[in-house]
């Protein structure tokens, strides 16, 4: 029986570190938060990090990758790899609950969460039930842009407080 190598970090260690990965979009929820980390596991020597991008298209996923390699490295890992898997789609429904409440104190009113018709619905267009404007917390809002300031938000403004708001889309 072999000793055991005592610098290999934990599963449980490596979660924490991937924790501290702001999406480069909206930088007040982790890349963990968000639910695009789908698997960590050793491979051999390589540490392979199994990541599911918002979307196929997202303009964000080389730097996420990236950001994630460089973090590990950081942390005295040398050997990473970071894949993309795009089966089963990510949703929205894999953000974490602390995820969702740091997207509202920072002004972006999360997705619904298991509404398969607020995705279809932010999707086609149509007026968003159930949301609220993240500053004063009036229903009564109406839609600016079915486009954010990125691909997965729209614009949206408060007819209470005045204020323009992003809604993250639900998928």
């Amino acid at each position: 029986m072999g000793a055991l190598n005592l610098n290999i970090p934990s599963d449980k260690q490596i979660w924490a570190w991937l924790d501290d990965v702001p999406d480069p979009e909206i930088p007040v929820i982790s890349v963990v938060d968000l639910g695009i980390i789908r698997r960590v596991a050793w491979e051999g020597d390589v540490l392979c990090v199994d990541i599911t991008p918002t979307y196929s298209g997202c303009p964000a996923a080389g730097a996420i990758s990236l950001d994630i390699e460089t973090a590990l490295m950081k942390k005295g890992l040398g050997n990473v790899k970071v894949r993309s898997v795009l089966s089963p789609a990510w949703t929205t429904d894999w953000m974490s609950e602390a995820g969702r409440q740091n997207l509202k104190a920072y002004g972006i009113v999360p997705p619904a969460k298991g509404d398969i018709c607020a995705g279809m619905i932010s999707l086609t267009g149509a007026k968003l039930a159930n949301i609220e404007c993240p500053k004063c917390d009036s229903p009564n809002i109406e839609r600016i842009s079915q486009f954010g300031s990125t691909p997965c938000k729209a614009s949206y403004r408060c007819k209470s407080c005045l204020e323009p708001f992003d809604y993250f889309k639900a998928l």
